[in-house]
Formats: structure tokens, C-alpha cells, sequence
């Protein structure tokens, strides 16, 4: 899959900043309270363009140890994903709505919290910036924090996954469960995984 060379025409603002002079402005960001017991800023990662860009909801426990988003257990669904559908992850450039880690300690462990409303919209112009940058035909929102960032509260990923959704961010902007609900799911974990490839598929098949 190869990057475009123009971007898509939508409504966006216009930025004019590398994107790696973006990065470099984000880990330093005190835009809330994250980022005090977080190791450091995940930053997305990829082509610069790209024709897909896949958004998640934050960097876990593994990312905020190396700095790299979709590097632990759900970065491992996801490599499996893209595999399954003949693709590399490094055709895509991967990024996530809150670039800070929120966490609950207990003991040793780290425990995932989800962000809340005032936190990704705190992080809101990253996210923007990177989509200008990027400048995607498709993005794939994953998971429900990912789908409210850029399509608002009202959006249900249970009832809207694997369809196009109008947004100015893109020509096709659609959403699918986060690789973590994979590992999650209590009752089959195959039927999970496969329902978020298939939505992975359709939005792929999108583009043709």
C-alpha cells in the first residue's frame, strides 16, 4: 500500500510544521495531569503521509516503557489483524487520542484506566496536527475513546463498526473494537477477534 501524494480534500487546518518538530513539541506537553506519572509521551509512528492511519484510545503499560504505540499484548492482536489481511504495520502510520499512559498503581503493577473527557480533549490538537500531517484517505478509530475523539459522544462503535462515518478528517473515517477487547472478551475471543478484522477488511476494501 503505498502513501498518497496529495492529500484528500477535506476541511482542515492548515500546519505547517514537520512532523517530527510536532513530536518534539508533545513530549514536552503539560496539557493535563498525565503526564506527571507517565514514563513519557507516546507519539504515533509511520509514514508521513499514509493512506491509513489507525487511531486507539491511549498507550498501556508497554508503550509508556518504550515510547512506541501498539508495542504490548493488543499491539500483538494487531500485528495479527494486519497480518491476517496482508499487510505490514509499518505500511500505516499508528497513533493514539491521549498520548499519556493513565494508570492506577497496585503493588507493583500498573493498571489501565481509561481516559476521561477532559484528558483527550486535552490531547485533541496532537491528534489534529498528526491527521494534517498524515494526511490519511482512511482512519480507523479503535475502540470507543478513539471513535468519541474525532466523531463525538454520540457514536457507538457496537452499532456503527465496519461503516463509513462523514467527518471532515478524512475521506472515510470509521471505528471497530480496540485490540484490547480481544483480550478481554470472556465469552469467545475468536469471534471478537474476527468481527474486528472484518471491520478492519470492509474499511480496507473501502478505498478501492
Amino acid at each position: 500500500m503505498a502513501a498518497r501524494d496529495d492529500p484528500p480534500n477535506t476541511a482542515r487546518p492548515a500546519d505547517d510544521r514537520t512532523w517530527s518538530a510536532v513530536r518534539d513539541q508533545a513530549a514536552d506537553c503539560r496539557a493535563c495531569p498525565l503526564w506527571e506519572p507517565a514514563t513519557q509521551t507516546v507519539f504515533g509512528e509511520g509514514p508521513v503521509p499514509a493512506q491509513v492511519m489507525l487511531v486507539g484510545e491511549q498507550p498501556g503499560d508497554r508503550e509508556d516503557d518504550e515510547g512506541r504505540p501498539f508495542v504490548g499484548p493488543a499491539g500483538r492482536v494487531l500485528d495479527r489483524a494486519l497480518a491476517d489481511l496482508g499487510l505490514e504495520r509499518s505500511e500505516l502510520y499508528l497513533t493514539n487520542a491521549v498520548k499519556h499512559f493513565k494508570f492506577e498503581q497496585r503493588g507493583k503493577r500498573r493498571i489501565h484506566q481509561p481516559p476521561g473527557a477532559a484528558e483527550v480533549k486535552a490531547c485533541h490538537p496532537w491528534l489534529e496536527s498528526e491527521l494534517a500531517l498524515v494526511r490519511p484517505e482512511l482512519v480507523v478509530l479503535l475502540g470507543a475513546s478513539a471513535a468519541k475523539s474525532l466523531l463525538g459522544s454520540g457514536f457507538r462503535v457496537t452499532q456503527q463498526h465496519g461503516v463509513a462515518v462523514p467527518s471532515p478528517h478524512a475521506r472515510l473515517v470509521t471505528a471497530t473494537i480496540h485490540p484490547s477487547a480481544v483480550l478481554r472478551a470472556r465469552g469467545d475471543r475468536d469471534t471478537a477477534y474476527a468481527g474486528m478484522v472484518a471491520d478492519l477488511r470492509s474499511s480496507l476494501e473501502l478505498l478501492a
